[in-house]
């Protein structure tokens, strides 16, 4: 059973894959990085699925990584971190390597792993409410494990004006970055994603996954060395007197010293 995640699949064979934990911001716990793992090689085995919308409860798309799991992290010993980078770069790389198209609903902010979920999408349409941005820095860590995707997605000159600022921005922005496919109004945002999902269920789907995996391949080569390489850097990133620092100063609702 899963708790964190929900799952509803339509008569055309349209899945819609909302995440569930809205009293905690979406975050991204060790749970829901573990049903979000399993539902994608659910869907991806289904040959009734054609398409698969990503899309979350709530007030906020996701706002990233759960603080209370982060700070697991800042005590737990090398194995246990290595386990818990494993997890998060293993629930990116199986949704970013599903055969069936996956469309991102994002109805409200992304920040962090949000924004990580977004770029592992093949196409995202927001809501021109929402905000988006790499927060990590804020809190002593980095865009380590959603790295490879993000930067596949927008390109070195693009990331870098958001990649270390831990700065907000509107989903113009977001698009204009290349992490947002397009902007539309709250109202029509359902709409949207119904023009997105439609033609796919024309098309036949073999050659949906096989164009998919043919895109892919000409795209920057994300493989287990690149995953293990951010892997590395988020376990160097939790061992750092900084991020020690950052989380303890968010749950002592203080600046940390460097703010």
């Amino acid at each position: 059973m899963m708790d964190h995640v929900k799952l509803a699949v339509d008569a055309r064979g349209v899945a819609t894959v909302s995440l569930a934990r809205s009293e905690k911001r979406n975050a991204l716990s060790a749970q829901m990085m573990d049903e979000l793992t399993q539902m994608a090689a659910q869907l991806d085995a289904d040959d009734a699925v054609r398409v698969v919308v990503l899309a979350a409860e709530g007030g906020v798309f996701c706002a990233g990584g759960d603080l209370g799991w982060m700070r697991a992290q800042m005590e737990a010993d090398d194995a246990a971190r290595t386990v818990e980078a494993r997890r998060i770069a293993g629930m990116l790389q199986a949704l970013n390597s599903m055969t069936k198209p996956l469309i991102g609903r994002v109805h409200a902010d992304a920040f962090g792993g949000g924004v990580g979920m977004c770029c592992v999408c093949d196409v995202v349409v927001a809501s021109e409410a929402a905000m988006f941005g790499l927060t990590e820095t804020k809190l002593g860590l980095i865009p380590a494990t959603i790295g490879p995707y993000v930067m596949a997605r927008m390109g070195e000159g693009r990331a870098r004006q958001v990649f270390m600022s831990s700065r907000r921005f509107d989903a113009h922005e977001a698009k204009d970055l290349g992490i947002v496919s397009r902007v539309v109004a709250n109202a029509d945002l359902d709409a949207a994603i119904a023009r997105e999902v439609d033609p796919y269920l024309a098309c036949a789907p073999g050659a949906v996954a096989a164009a998919k995996a043919y895109a892919r391949s000409y795209g920057p080569k994300i493989d287990a060395a690149t995953m293990e390489r951010s892997i590395a850097a988020l376990l160097a990133q939790w061992a750092s007197d900084e991020a020690q620092e950052g989380i303890a100063a968010f749950f002592e609702k203080r600046k940390p010293r460097w703010a």
